[in-house]
């Protein structure tokens, strides 16, 4: 019962914070939402006991956030700069694929209704930690090296040379 009630909150709230995403004229108010609603996605993993998930999602995209707010007021600068209007003149359409998408979850939500849960969630960053460190670790070592390529990439092709 008590789950239940967490996760109806945590749904409530990550619903309502998107809107705020979305509603929001100013663009810090809407990345402050923004941070809300991912914050608000760490805690259904969280309950949900994939820790790994909860970690990942706190550490990546809500402290992103924090980042990007911090991005948008020091290179906006001006405080009418990041009053921007979100809105255009297609939201039949953004309704028509609203409709079109709940009705496809509410389809898969009928599919999976009878679905029960097996046990009581158990921590799986152990297990992860396992397979990292065991059978995929040169995979991993590989993806990390071709993100560090990317990035020297990134910084070199966006250096400006000097005459």
């Amino acid at each position: 019962m008590l789950e239940q009630i967490v996760f109806w909150s945590l749904s409530a709230l990550v619903l309502l914070s998107a809107l705020g995403v979305v509603l929001q004229r100013n663009a810090v108010h809407s990345s402050l939402f923004l941070g809300l609603t991912l914050a608000g996605v760490a805690g259904i993993y969280g309950s949900l006991g994939a820790d790994f998930l909860f970690g990942a999602q706190v550490m990546v995209y809500v402290s992103g956030i924090a980042v990007l707010v911090m991005f948008v007021v020091m290179l906006l600068g001006r405080a009418s700069d990041l009053h921007l209007r979100q809105v255009n003149e297609r939201w039949t359409a953004a309704l028509l694929v609203c409709a079109v998408a709940a009705v496809g979850l509410l389809k898969v939500a009928r599919l999976h209704s009878a679905t029960s849960v097996a046990g009581a969630a158990r921590p799986s960053t152990r297990e992860i930690g396992r397979l990292f460190l065991g059978e995929w670790l040169v995979p991993f070592e590989l993806i990390s090296l071709v993100l560090l390529a990317a990035l020297l990439g990134a910084v070199f092709f966006t250096r400006t040379e000097k005459a």
